[in-house]
């Protein structure tokens, strides 16, 4: 069980329903220190003055904001502490608001509350509330000295609390250039490609599970080093890869319905494309039999094979035929009178 970061209250109009904050999230990032290859020293942030490179000692380091170029308002330790609002042990409720109206880009860190002593009936009458009424609680909480705006919201028998992003940390979609919806612009969609498109979400829909997904550059690193450990090359490092760049592509004209026609066609087939194939794939090539035969003659009548086999290639490639008995009895006496001049030979 993850650790208990917070203790508190739900302030609930005059209702306190006492509670613990406790982490729903948890890095999964790779802690990787700098070394010194030469003697694999620790290398640490060193502090360096931008405008003349040398290191600068602690004491002399100040915080300043700059509200003008190249002007700056010193700040130091009381102004921070004036400046920090009072840590209280409570998550303020201020409004509810339908729970589909919040947009994602709001949430920023999930937190799980979890009833302390004498919370269990509150915490359950708040609760069954929210999952009546549709409805997630925006508060007010202050952690580690900082004050946050934050959305509860029910999951399961759980009350959720997700810090959320103030209005102005989020930036405008006003600004963005986006194509109009149901517009008939070439920029739009049209109706031939929503309906496939449609298809193609129903298809591939299926039940939210979340640990069939997994970071798998995260897992081929650690792959890597362990690796590394198990073969001792642990202070060896890999070579880079000669990687040629791919050439660049000119701007294509794509046809959307073709795209999302072979999607469906691959989604919907699936396995049975795949036995088909095997059943499909042609089997292994057979030696000819001219080949074989070859083969089991022994060594004198495969050479005094040879000059007939020449002569008589194109009828050997025709041996299903009709026409290749007759080839085949005209190129006899060749053959015949070949065996005899290299059995003279051989007996000379």
């Amino acid at each position: 069980m993850s650790r208990i970061i917070w203790k508190g209250a739900i302030a609930f109009g005059l209702v306190n329903i006492p509670v613990v904050l406790r982490p729903a999230s948890r890095s999964q990032s790779l802690d990787l220190d700098l070394l010194d290859v030469r003697d694999m020293a620790p290398v640490g942030y060193q502090r360096i003055n931008k405008s003349t490179g040398k290191p600068v000692d602690k004491e002399h380091i100040v915080k300043g904001y700059q509200y003008a170029k190249d002007e700056y308002v010193l700040l130091n330790e009381e102004d921070f502490r004036r400046a920090n609002v009072e840590a209280t042990q409570t998550v303020d409720i201020v409004s509810f608001v339908d729970a589909e109206s919040i947009p994602p880009y709001y949430f920023d860190t999930p937190y799980y509350l979890e009833p302390d002593k004498r919370g269990e009936r509150g915490y359950a009458l708040l609760h069954e509330t929210m999952r009546r009424t549709g409805k997630a609680a925006l508060a007010l909480v202050v952690l580690r000295a900082r004050q946050h705006l934050a959305a509860m919201l029910v999951h399961d028998d759980a009350l959720v609390l997700n810090t959320m992003r103030f209005a102005d940390e989020v930036l405008p979609i006003a600004e963005l250039r986006l194509p109009k919806a149901a517009s008939g612009k070439p920029t739009g969609a049209h109706a031939r490609e929503l309906e496939m498109a449609t298809k193609l979400v129903d298809d591939m829909t299926e039940d939210w599970a979340p640990e069939q997904y997994r970071d798998t550059y995260r897992d081929d690193l650690m792959a890597r080093i362990e690796e590394k450990i198990e073969s001792g090359k642990t202070h060896q490092l890999t070579p880079p890869a000669q990687e040629e760049e791919a050439p660049r592509q000119g701007a294509k004209v794509i046809d959307m319905v073709a795209l999302l026609r072979q999607s469906l066609g691959k989604r919907g087939k699936g396995k049975q494309e795949d036995e088909s194939e095997a059943e499909a794939e042609p089997a292994p090539r057979k030696t000819p039999a001219r080949h074989a035969a070859a083969r089991k003659q022994p060594a004198a009548k495969r050479a005094s094979a040879t000059p007939a086999k020449r002569a008589g290639s194109t009828g050997a490639k025709t041996a299903g035929t009709k026409r290749a008995p007759a080839r085949r009895a005209s190129h006899a006496p060749a053959a015949r009178k070949s065996a005899g001049t290299t059995g003279k030979k051989r007996a000379a």
